[in-house]
C-alpha cells in the first residue's frame, strides 16, 4: 500500500472510532436525549393536588394557567373555585378547604386576618381597569360614564362589597356622575352575562372581561377608568395542606410564563 493512501485510510478509521465512542457516551444508560423545543419543559418540584380560590374576573385565565403548571409540573393536579372576592373572604373565615387565593383587590384581601395566611405578605400579580359592555354594535349608541346615566339604558353593575363595585364608585366620583343600576350584581361575570343575554343595555366589568366575551359583547373604554386601577394579590393559604405546592403554584403564576398568559387576556402588570 502507497504510503499516502496507508495514511488516509488510518485517519478515516480513526473517525469512525471517535464518532462511535461519542454515541456510545450519549446512550450509556439509555437512549440517546433530543430537545423538544415545541413542548414545554418538565421541571421538578412538589406533587400532589391543591385547591385554589380566585376571584370571577379570573376565571378563564387562571385555567388556562392551571393547565399550564399540570404540563410542566408533572403529578400536580390544580382545582379551581371562582367567585366574588368578598366571597371567597367568607369562604376562607367559614373554613373552607383551600390553599392559594387570589383577589381582585388589595382591599379585599386585607379583610383576611394574619392567622388566615401562610408567612408573608400576598403578592401582587396583576392589575385592571374597568370597561363598558355593550350590545354587540352598540345599539344605544354609549359613547362615556355619561352616556349610562339616561333613563332608557339598563345599566347593570356591581355590588359595593364586591372589588367592581367599589371600582364602580370610585370612577363615579372620578367622573362627576351619579349611576343608577337596575340591579347590582355579586361578582362580574353575573354583570357581563346579564349584557350578553340582553336583560341589561350595559354593563361595568373589566377590560379582560370584555376581551374574553369578544363577538358576545362591544366594549366601550372611558377616560376615568385610568384614575382607578384595581391590582390583584395572591397568597397561600395558613391551612393549605401542601405549602411548598401551593408557594410553587403561586409563584408560576407571578413568572414569565404566568406574565404572559395574564398580558394575553388583557391584564397590567404591577409595580413590584
Amino acid at each position: 500500500m502507497k504510503p499516502l493512501l496507508r495514511v488516509a485510510v488510518l485517519v478515516a478509521v480513526a473517525s469512525l472510532a471517535v464518532a462511535g465512542c461519542s454515541t456510545q457516551a450519549a446512550t450509556i444508560g439509555g437512549s440517546a436525549r433530543t430537545a423538544d423545543p415545541a413542548g414545554p419543559t418538565p421541571s421538578t418540584g412538589p406533587t400532589g393536588t391543591i385547591t385554589v380560590l380566585a376571584a370571577a374576573s379570573l376565571q378563564r385565565t387562571f385555567t388556562t394557567l392551571g393547565e399550564r403548571y399540570e404540563q410542566t409540573h408533572p403529578g400536580t393536579t390544580v382545582q379551581f373555585s371562582f367567585a366574588g372576592s368578598s366571597d371567597l373572604v367568607t369562604q376562607v373565615r367559614n373554613g373552607a378547604p383551600a390553599d392559594v387565593v387570589a383577589t381582585a383587590d388589595e382591599a379585599t384581601i386585607r379583610k383576611l386576618s394574619a392567622g388566615d395566611l401562610a408567612d408573608g405578605w400576598p403578592q401582587d400579580f396583576a392589575t385592571n381597569t374597568l370597561e363598558i359592555a355593550v350590545a354587540p354594535g352598540n345599539p344605544l349608541r354609549i359613547h362615556d360614564l355619561r352616556d349610562l346615566t339616561a333613563r332608557d339604558v339598563q345599566l347593570v353593575t356591581c355590588a359595593a362589597p364586591v372589588p367592581c363595585g367599589a371600582a364602580t364608585a370610585a370612577v363615579e366620583r372620578a367622573a362627576g356622575v351619579d349611576l343608577h343600576p337596575v340591579s347590582e350584581e355579586q361578582s362580574v361575570t353575573d354583570v357581563l352575562g346579564k349584557v350578553e343575554s340582553g336583560q341589561a343595555d350595559a354593563g361595568l366589568v373589566y377590560v379582560t372581561d370584555v376581551r374574553g366575551a369578544a363577538g358576545r359583547v362591544d366594549g366601550v373604554r372611558f377616560a376615568a377608568a385610568a384614575k382607578v386601577v384595581n391590582t390583584y394579590p395572591i397568597a397561600v393559604l395558613h391551612d393549605a395542606a401542601d405549602p411548598a405546592l401551593a408557594a410553587s403554584f403561586a409563584a408560576y403564576v407571578r413568572s414569565d410564563a404566568g406574565r404572559r398568559v395574564l398580558t394575553d387576556a388583557g391584564f397590567g402588570t404591577p409595580a413590584r
